[in-house]
């Protein structure tokens, strides 16, 4: 694994260089760095060719955060990622490593930073030739699987090289938001190396000329244009660029859609925020307005399926400014070696003419707090039972800039595009890469990140099934998040994308309010009426002392406006 070496250095890492190595290990080492990083806890599950370095760990200042399942603490590690700046998982060979794999694969498509630490079998044992346990075909057969989704990676096998190893790959993991990979056999954890060492870091290569260029004929289109938007997608996140962002758009008056992965980017209580853009599947107004703009900045948004609303998006390349960590283009200009940030940083300083600032013109249904209910009865219970939609309107007048809400894949996610986010990055989903079971690991990693927010975790009973156990480390550690499964006996949205009464869309039914029973500690609300859910939310608002799981027992065949969009058009590739 390598990568470019075409991004500038952190000044983190140049000032780490300037401290002395004499007499450290190798873990040692690694550990150090890592807290460069801003990296306090890692997470993971322990095993024999991994034991020496978790001691190592438990010996040093990062805490290390005991899992039930690897891939768990992989998403774990990418929550905390998106939420701190780098996050780490460390895990044992092949069983472990193998086990994270799914988790590390949508880190790097949703452009996380997570280092994955690992034991291998030492180096003398490997020398026998015998069949040592864990292994898979040969002893190089894990770091062959990791190259496809790590941006860099290295086995920590020489001692003269070790240490400006670690440096590259957590050079890359920082720069390009990516993860990186860091294999080491169980007899190089203690090894000192014989050489002092520094850490020089990495000269930039961007190219100044055509970064001019870039912002000269961007600004002249911005300039130009009647009614310019801005949307602005995920990376703006994973880079730190809000603030380059919000400086150009209240500079050009521009206002700012986000894309479903990007949301929560800058705070949607922004003046110049006008909603999420979504093709075909989200507001309306919001679509009418960006496609009808005669100039849309993409600034670091990724063109998937997803965020163009199942490629129902209708922009026009000739009105665009697609700008990223890894391209830029303008209209059909292509720039080469201009830096995101260089290229924000130009364009928000110059001057723009006065222009008001333009938003699109939404009914009273799309503006928060207006929350209709189609109860008919004492009971408040809707015609129909409890709804998504219904319920995301409830816990969005409780939000504030202290919560941090995390949805799994499916009507989780779909719905909980409605919430206003009050501050910037207080949003996590694999809106991307979509992988179900995401949430409730990920609430342990955003909790272990921001100990002082409170988390909201929002997620399907099938994927609850899939790793809802991890509540049982966030009991552990003491972290009180609401919990709200959202339960429809199966997987709702499949259900939606291939009609018909398919068996394999069922689930086993769980009492998941029994759960909190054996993991020890919290409060179960068991809720399938309107009433119900706003004594149990607000219980649970209220009393942050302790853990609270809402099983919230949904109508049939509920689903959210933006779920029926997008499975009425995904369904046509689904035969």
């Amino acid at each position: 694994m390598d990568v470019s070496r075409s991004h500038a250095t952190t000044s983190k890492s140049i000032d780490a260089g300037r401290r002395t190595t004499a007499n450290l290990s190798i873990a040692q080492y690694l550990i150090r760095r890592l807290q460069d990083y801003g990296i306090a806890q890692m997470f993971g599950i322990p095993g024999d060719y991994v034991l020496s370095l978790y001691s190592e760990l438990e010996k040093s200042p990062i805490e290390m955060i005991g899992c039930t399942r690897e891939d768990c603490a992989g998403f774990a590690a990418d929550a905390y990622a998106r939420i701190n700046g780098m996050g780490a998982v460390c895990v044992t060979y092949c069983v472990g490593g193998l086990s994270v794999c799914n988790s590390i694969a949508g880190a790097y498509a949703e452009k996380s930073p997570v280092v994955v630490v690992t034991g291998s079998p030492g180096l003398k044992e490997r020398s026998r030739g015998a069949l040592l346990h864990h292994m898979v075909r040969d002893f190089r057969t894990q770091y062959d699987v990791f190259e496809k989704f790590t941006i860099a990676g290295t086995e920590l096998s020489d001692p003269l090289t070790a240490f400006s190893e670690i440096d590259r790959v957590l050079d890359a993991c920082d720069r390009f938001k990516r993860p990186v990979y860091l294999e080491i056999p169980r007899d190089m954890v203690r090894v000192v190396p014989p050489i002092t060492h520094s850490f020089r870091g990495v000269m930039p290569t961007q190219d100044p000329e055509a970064t001019g260029e870039a912002i000269k004929e961007a600004v002249q289109l911005i300039r130009s244009a009647k009614q310019p938007v801005i949307v602005a997608g995920v990376e703006l996140h994973r880079f730190a660029l809000q603030d380059e962002l919000l400086t150009l758009a209240e500079n050009a008056n521009i206002p700012i859609a986000t894309t479903m992965l990007g949301k929560s980017v800058i705070s949607e209580q922004h003046p110049s925020f006008i909603g999420l853009y979504e093709g075909a599947l989200g507001d309306q107004a919001v679509t009418r307005f960006v496609e009808e703009s005669d100039l849309v900045l993409l600034l670091g948004a990724f063109l998937s399926d997803i965020n163009l609303g199942i490629f129902s998006a209708n922009l026009r390349p000739s009105a665009c400014i697609y700008a990223t960590s890894e391209e830029l283009r303008i209209s059909h200009h292509h720039y080469h070696n201009v830096g995101l940030k260089d290229f924000l940083d130009g364009l928000g300083t110059l001057p723009y003419p006065e222009r008001e600032l333009q938003k699109p013109i939404k009914h009273a249904a799309n503006d928060v707090g207006a929350v209709e209910s189609d109860s008919t009865n004492d009971d408040n219970t809707a015609p129909n039972g409890l709804r998504t939609s219904w319920m995301i309107q409830q816990i969005n007048q409780r939000l504030d800039g202290e919560t941090i809400v995390v949805a799994d894949v499916g009507d989780s996610l779909f719905a909980a595009t409605e919430l206003t986010i009050h501050d910037r990055g207080e949003f996590l989903s694999p809106a991307y890469y979509t992988s179900m079971g995401f949430a409730i690991p990920a609430a342990l990693g955003a909790a272990t990140a921001k100990p002082d927010h409170r988390v909201v975790a929002l997620v399907g009973d099938g994927a609850f099934q899939m790793t809802g156990q991890e509540l049982s480390t966030l009991i552990r550690y003491g972290h009180n998040p609401i919990v709200i499964v959202l339960d429809n006996h199966g997987y709702g949205t499949e259900r939606y994308l291939h009609a018909g009464d398919w068996v394999y869309n069922e689930i086993q039914p769980w009492n998941y309010c029994k759960l909190l029973d054996v993991y020890g500690r919290g409060k179960s609300h068991l809720v399938a009426t309107e009433s119900e859910f706003k004594n149990a939310f607000e219980d649970a608002w209220n009393d942050a002392g302790q853990l609270h799981l809402i099983q919230a027992k949904l109508a049939e065949n509920d689903a959210s406006d933006t779920l029926r969009n997008l499975a009425s058009r995904m369904s046509r590739n689904v035969s």
